[in-house]
């Protein structure tokens, strides 16, 4: 199957800067978007942003392992996770295999692909940095809960047309 063109979200104002951005500040952050709800263009699907969003996204393994330019990259996305979510394209359905999410994603994991941008600032020089993610939502009785951004890998150049 082709992968579909990426829509490129621009991220235009870095809200968490340094190398080591603090990520309890991004968690608060994050708290504004509960209770919101984005529909998916490309899919219609209506994926939710629920309580338990905010620590998972902050909190998780995958987070917790994250540096540098990565972790700054993920911090900033929080600013932008309505377009993400709204741009996300290449839907994927996995099983749920794990028993601590029996209840919350009972009917299973869908996974979409985002692409975004960061401007980065180096010796005074001004830049773009690309990054291609995957969003994941849960899914059970209640519909479609957005769960957490990970594989979050720098592109080498502007692969994707915006």
């Amino acid at each position: 199957m082709k992968e579909k063109k990426l829509k490129r979200i621009e991220i235009h104002k870095v809200l968490f800067p340094g190398k080591k951005p603090n990520m309890k500040e991004v968690e608060r952050y994050i708290v504004s978007f509960i209770k919101n709800e984005y529909v998916v263009e490309e899919t219609y699907d209506v994926i939710r942003i629920g309580s338990r969003f905010a620590s998972e996204y902050c909190g998780s393994l995958y987070t917790k392992k994250l540096k540098g330019a990565a972790l700054k990259a993920k911090a900033n996305a929080s600013s932008i996770i309505d377009k993400l979510i709204i741009s996300a394209t290449n839907r994927r359905w996995i099983e749920n295999k794990d028993d601590k999410h029996i209840n919350d994603a009972k009917l299973g994991w869908y996974r979409y692909d985002v692409f975004f941008s960061l401007p980065v600032s180096f010796a005074g020089e001004k830049s773009v940095n690309y990054y291609r993610a995957t969003l994941i939502a849960r899914i059970n009785d209640e519909g479609i809960f957005l769960h957490d951004m990970v594989n979050i890998k720098k592109e080498d150049s502007k692969p994707f047309e915006s």
